[in-house]
């Protein structure tokens, strides 16, 4: 049987560096942030949607989608963003299960579903376990700002539209704290993967 893992945390959590980890123990990730980008490409069915709902204003040249003109519409009308992810997210989540029921099918011991906002879509009953990669908050606030160059008052309210890691953390079958070395998260998803019987 197939154990399927919900792999979630919060923006500059270290969720990436955790995900790339599943590779050394050969447990393939199904991205949903990859997936997201697939379906809005053109001759996807969710492409020609948001094409037929917000227009050819927003395609480039080459007929692909420019992701910044389209976030300048959505991102401060609540409504419109509501319609884009009316359209995406059942894409995304039809293309997910239709690769975790491959893996399950063909006999794979584990798969993993990378989901951001795996508890805020509502998304746990798509997986038997759920891990969130957690750091403190002031760790969180500060890779935020060095990593994507955002002032405090930005990066704060990133992290504000999203539930908190704490909450999220309370929620999860396992916890990995990433406020250390990289060496020690794996030690710990190594030691989960170990008690769960797949490794």
């Amino acid at each position: 049987m197939t154990l399927v893992l919900g792999l979630t945390g919060s923006i500059a959590s270290g969720k990436s560096t955790v995900s790339l980890m599943f590779d050394d123990f050969n447990i393939p990730v199904i991205d949903a942030d990859k997936i997201s980008r697939e379906v809005v490409m053109p001759g996807e069915k969710a492409y020609e949607q948001i094409v037929d709902v917000f227009g050819e204003g927003i395609l480039r040249e080459d007929c692909s989608i420019d992701r910044k003109k389209l976030g300048a519409i959505v991102f401060d009308n609540e409504e419109k963003r509501g319609t884009l992810n009316s359209i995406v997210h059942p894409a995304v989540r039809k293309k997910m299960i239709a690769r975790r029921d491959a893996y399950v099918t063909s006999g794979t011991k584990s798969v993993v579903l990378d989901i951001p906002l795996l508890f805020e879509s509502k998304l746990t009953h798509l997986v038997d376990k759920t891990i969130v990669v957690y750091v403190d908050e002031e760790v969180q606030l500060e890779r935020l700002m060095e990593r994507d160059g955002y002032t405090e008052k930005e990066a704060r309210q990133r992290m504000n539209a999203q539930i908190p890691v704490k909450e999220k953390a309370a929620l999860a079958d396992a916890v990995i704290d990433n406020n250390g070395s990289k060496q020690e998260s794996f030690r710990q998803l190594e030691s989960f993967l170990h008690d769960w019987g797949i490794r």
